[in-house]
């Protein structure tokens, strides 16, 4: 994602990592996102978030014609929605990692798509076509936009890409409104990762999303998709530091 907004050096996500250095990291862990049973097994809930955001998508939005996948990484989401609505749609995969859509293209494909093109970009920067996708998936993508420009116009841009009835459905890393709360949260995650993959791990995660992460509250996210015109908003899941929410466009 691009960085070059008004940020100056004393704001917090200045030293965040670059778009760059977030496409290699992700160029190199295509395996870890190609598993459809687990998911990203370093987010708690995976497979529950990934369950319900597909069949919210389904309830919402029964006539899904054109899907767009922003961050799909190796495609987990897109071939969930295929099973739970049940009929062929086009897919539109959008990452900044190529190794990640190649395998994402190629997964997607075998689970029957016959329509698929690829888009290796910054959804912000990406030239995508308008009033156009039924249903929009973004998991655990947009906890990279940094400051509130980056997220209002990147949220402006999803409603402006949806056709009318179209939903966008969510599942990231998210902080708190309140301090004690956040710490209580980033504690209760910081145990589940280390009974996942020892302390070691957790220090590891911990490391990454410090330099490459800049999440913000649910409640951030839910008031946003209200202010961008999203008529109905849902929150669907949440645990810990992870939630499943979604918008419904008018």
């Amino acid at each position: 994602m691009n960085n070059e907004t008004n940020d100056t050096t004393n704001q917090p996500w200045a030293a965040k990592s670059t778009v760059e250095e977030i496409r290699m990291r992700f160029d190199g862990d295509v395996q870890r996102f190609s598993v459809l049973e687990t998911g990203q097994s370093a987010t708690i809930d995976a497979p529950l978030a990934m369950e319900l955001i597909t069949q919210a998508a389904v309830a919402s939005t029964p006539h899904i014609r054109r899907v767009l996948d922003i961050g799909c990484g190796a495609g987990n989401n897109t071939i969930k929605l295929r099973q739970q609505y049940g009929r062929d749609f086009s897919a539109d995969l959008l990452d900044l990692s190529q190794p990640m859509l190649t395998r994402a293209e190629q997964r997607v494909r075998d689970a029957g798509a016959e329509e698929i093109q690829v888009w290796q970009a910054d959804f912000r920067d990406a030239e995508l076509p308008e009033q156009t996708f039924d249903v929009i998936l973004a998991a655990a993508v947009l906890h990279h936009l940094r400051d509130d420009a980056d997220w209002l116009a990147a949220f402006e841009k999803i409603h402006r890409l949806l056709t009318p009835g179209g939903s966008v459905w969510i599942t990231d890393l998210v902080t708190h409104e309140t301090a004690a709360v956040h710490e209580l949260m980033w504690r209760r995650y910081g145990e589940y990762l280390s009974e996942l993959g020892g302390d070691a791990y957790r220090e590891k995660v911990f490391a990454y999303i410090e330099k490459e992460d800049s999440p913000r509250p649910v409640t951030y996210q839910l008031r946003l998709l209200e202010q961008v015109g999203f008529t109905h908003v849902e929150l669907l899941h949440k645990n810990s530091c992870f939630a499943a929410f979604g918008g419904i466009k008018g």
